[in-house]
């Protein structure tokens, strides 16, 4: 669910028309719901009711402070992949007691600052790593709380590049050798081992590849603990899917995965970490783009609008589908004709969509992306020398611009040019 609907024919962010915000700040332009981020970080919160669990909101999927800070304020702990995502969680207000730093090339600067923080636990995924973490830690005097990312051989997410749980992913150590990097983790003076971490995958829409490798941490849990370690939480990611509108399935309820992780954590008697990322922000976002032509070709035709590639890589990088409404209301029962959605970008790859059936749109319509609140704005870049879109933040009646739009004058201002030239 979220909050993105027609009121008199104008398609509205909460109580505000978007072409509102779309004559103040410009196009093309991010938008996000206060209301359906709140929503969606209770739901998943309150499938987990009276279980000891943290719900650590993954930055990288959304990193902008204000919307980190709505979480925050919900109770949300954060997980972060960097030290400038330790900061932003930081700076928002989350408790260094409930941030998990997740990734495969933590920096020692990185594990310094989040020993500072007192951060509640590292996610180790290789033995270089723990080596320099153990090292880290015992130069400040401390332990570092480790949970150690296993690769359960398991394929899950909805395309190649967001699949994380397979033997040949970059994620994670070796199943077969958990048990003899445990043992080395235990030897370390400067090492806490107190969890396992699995993570498979990003937007999976079913359950059984959770069930799957859940059962596989149960048993791995059961063994570490006879080996003697005390393993007192499981942190288990995120990945739980969103419907993007052409998915063949219905991705689960936060309820149902819940009830399917309590059959294998209850027993252990753990704590259990979450990183839900895509499932909190995902719907709660949508990117604003104006039309500058409408294109009619030999065999094709085009909406080519003031967004492009760098706004919103998904459609590229991905071969991601987002919904596309035009934010005014189309009549009842108006003949739609396919178009081929794309933007300004000098590249073949910059097309968002292929004969998507649209209702006539001309030259100045705004169109809406759908469910681009998480991995949209992240992954913009500045290509071409096109500015990076704004950001908005909705709440009610009330709006702000939480990232602001860069003129092209300060871009080029960031370059130097030397002395010989």
């Amino acid at each position: 669910m979220h909050h993105f609907s027609y009121i008199d024919g104008v398609l509205h962010a909460e109580d505000i028309p978007l072409s509102a915000i779309a004559e103040a700040v410009g196009t093309p332009f991010y938008c996000y719901s206060t209301a359906t981020l709140k929503r969606h970080i209770g739901v998943f919160k309150d499938a987990f009711a009276g279980d000891d669990a943290l719900v650590a909101y993954s930055v990288k999927s959304n990193s902008n402070i204000a919307v980190i800070k709505t979480l925050a304020a919900e109770g949300a702990g954060a997980d972060v992949v960097s030290g400038g995502e330790l900061k932003r969680a930081l700076a928002a207000g989350v408790p260094g007691d409930k941030i998990v730093f997740s990734g495969v090339g933590k920096t020692r600067e990185e594990m310094a600052a989040a020993l500072d923080a007192g951060i509640y636990q590292f996610n180790v995924e290789s033995e270089p790593e723990l080596q320099a973490l153990n090292e880290v830690a015992l130069s400040k005097g401390v332990k570092a709380p480790v949970a150690m990312r296993v690769n359960p051989d398991v394929a899950a997410g909805g395309h190649e590049k967001i699949s994380t749980g397979k033997a040949e992913d970059k994620f994670g150590v070796a199943w077969e050798r958990a048990s003899e990097i445990y043992a080395a983790a235990g030897a370390m003076a400067g090492i806490d081992v107190q969890g396992v971490d699995v993570h498979i995958g990003s937007q999976i829409t079913e359950l059984a590849p959770f069930e799957a490798a859940f059962a596989k941490v149960a048993e791995l849990v059961k063994a570490l603990r006879a080996d003697g370690h005390d393993i007192r939480c499981v942190d288990l990611g995120g990945g739980l899917g969103i419907p993007y509108g052409e998915e063949e399935t219905t991705p689960p309820l936060p309820s149902d995965y819940a009830a399917l992780i309590r059959t294998f954590t209850a027993p252990l008697g753990v704590r259990a970490v979450f990183e839900p990322g895509r499932m909190i922000v995902g719907n709660a976002g949508v990117l604003v783009s104006r039309v500058i032509y409408v294109k009619h070709g030999t065999t094709r035709n085009f909406l080519i609008l003031d967004a492009g590639m760098n706004d919103l890589v998904r459609p590229s990088m991905y071969d991601a589908y987002h919904g596309v409404l035009p934010v005014k209301e189309p009549a009842p029962g108006v003949a739609e004709a396919p178009f081929d959605i794309v933007g300004p970008v000098c590249e073949t790859g910059d097309t968002f969509a292929r004969e998507r059936a649209m209702p006539p749109m001309d030259a100045g319509d705004l169109a809406v992306f759908l469910s681009a609140g998480g991995y949209g704005a992240v992954q913009a870049s500045e290509y071409n020398t096109r500015p990076m879109a704004p950001e908005v933040l909705v709440n009610g009646a009330d709006y702000a611009v939480i990232r602001a739009r860069p003129s092209v004058e300060e871009i080029i201002a960031r370059d130097v040019t030397p002395a010989w030239l």
